[in-house]
């Protein structure tokens, strides 16, 4: 049987916050692999760890301890450009506040990753709005984010996300400001896009989020408690208590 490819793996990751003579160690030996075509998500509370771990995946924040391998490269000590590069290659980002700008339509914002890998305008322009017919938003390509609603700007986010077509989408606490009709349209978009193969880690403190994925990990104190695969085990709701 042919093992699923690595998408993410971190071996024995450390980090430590330093304010003063005040040491915080936010993550201690965080140890996890997530393969091609998975939906995982990792939960815990304010504090637990959760948004360090994210940061370091998305190649935003460095570590102090251990490796992290990304499609079986070793990253762990790539300079701010390779980072730079990566990030806009390899992974594709959604996040709780959508960070689109807000003096640009939806579709320069969707197309703002192609600009930066210099993808020719009429090609970037046309990939943009495929991206965005794929999330049901090809009636607003004109439209600026402060004329959407929270469910379209995260829409909106999404295509952008995907846009260049990379390996892993991190999505951070994505339903976190939307009402509860808006959230459940977002998390059918990602068991969608999941279906279509596509490789998803999702941050949340949500467990209604979290259920959606194929496995759970509870993060708290800056360590994995528990790593659950919800497809085998019946969805067992004990990991979110």
């Amino acid at each position: 049987m042919n093992r699923k490819k690595s998408i993410i793996k971190l071996a024995g990751i450390g980090k430590v916050y330093h304010s003063g003579s005040l040491i915080y160690r936010a993550l201690s030996d965080v140890s996890l692999e997530v393969f091609q075509g998975e939906y995982v998500a990792i939960v815990g509370p304010s504090g637990s760890g959760k948004s360090t771990c994210m940061n370091i995946i998305g190649l935003l924040d460095d570590f102090d301890e251990g490796h992290y391998f990304l499609e079986g490269e070793d990253v762990s000590f790539l300079s701010e450009e390779e980072k730079a590069r990566y990030r806009n290659h390899f992974i594709g980002f959604v996040f709780q506040s959508f960070n689109l700008l807000a003096n640009l339509s939806l579709l320069d914002n969707v197309a703002l990753p192609l600009l930066y890998a210099n993808v020719p305008e009429k090609l970037r322009r046309d990939m943009a709005r495929e991206a965005l017919e794929n999330v049901g938003l090809g009636a607003y390509l004109h439209h600026r984010p402060t004329e959407l609603s929270g469910g379209q700007k995260q829409r909106g986010a999404i295509a952008r996300a995907l846009i260049n077509h990379p390996p892993l989408i991190l999505a951070d606490e994505p339903t976190g400001n939307l009402d509860s009709h808006s959230a459940q349209e977002i998390l059918q978009l990602f068991d969608n896009l999941v279906a279509e193969g596509n490789t998803i880690v999702l941050i949340t403190h949500d467990s209604i989020a979290a259920e959606r994925a194929q496995r759970c990990l509870r993060i708290s104190d800056g360590k994995i408690l528990s790593d659950h695969d919800l497809q085998s085990s019946g969805r067992d709701q004990s990991f979110t208590k």
